[in-house]
């Protein structure tokens, strides 16, 4: 049920299981598609570029597929030693990763776009930001590093550690102003842009 009558369409733009669950908590209703979009980096471009643009294409390319709705797009971008840190998709990648990471700081560059149809592509359609996390991560033996990929198995996810889950036993400390933009979704900032569209979170009109 809408919060508010004739309260204008919410679209996830991401087939993630992680945002689908963190956009639930604002209680919303909403659907999700999964954008097809060319996700490589370009040559030469900052991590937190490539996540803002990639934000906006998922949330772009859904929006050519609907018609009035508010469309969110978000993607995520770890850096160590100035390189990207890609989802490892494997047991091996994983831990090569976690290995890597010991005792060292990784910046998770998480990108949020919204998108209003109803505006687009005029003035203020787009709200376009960046969070930035960093996690340092413990020393631990690598047979303990083995043990957890085993348990919980995180190969879809950049720097190989579900910070929602298990895996935080793996991490000394994570530095942010927005606590859920290392899973995927920062719903702080995501509320602010929202609210700015006009949305009602309490059934009360704005």
């Amino acid at each position: 049920m809408f919060n508010q009558p004739q309260q204008v369409r919410l679209i996830l733009a991401s087939g993630s299981t992680y945002r689908r669950e963190l956009l639930s908590r604002l209680r919303l209703p909403f659907s999700m598609a999964s954008p097809d979009i060319d996700e490589t980096a370009f040559p030469e471009e900052l991590p937190q570029e490539t996540a803002l643009r990639l934000a906006q294409e998922k949330a772009e390319a859904i929006a050519r597929q609907n018609g009035e709705a508010l469309i969110i797009g978000s993607d995520q971008v770890a850096v160590l030693d100035d390189l990207q840190i890609g989802k490892p998709g494997n047991h091996e990648n994983a831990l090569a990763q976690l290995l890597k990471m010991q005792g060292r700081s990784v910046v998770f560059h998480t990108a949020l776009c919204l998108l209003d149809t109803r505006k687009y592509p005029g003035t203020n359609a787009i709200q376009l930001l960046n969070i930035e996390t960093r996690v340092t991560f413990r020393n631990l033996p690598s047979s303990q590093l083995d043990a957890y990929l085993r348990i919980e198995q995180p190969y879809d996810c950049a720097g190989s550690a579900k910070n929602e889950g298990l895996g935080i036993v793996l991490i000394k400390s994570i530095d942010s102003n927005d606590p859920t933009a290392l899973t995927g979704l920062p719903l702080i900032a995501l509320t602010s842009m929202l609210l700015q569209a006009g949305v009602s979170f309490f059934g009360n009109s704005l």
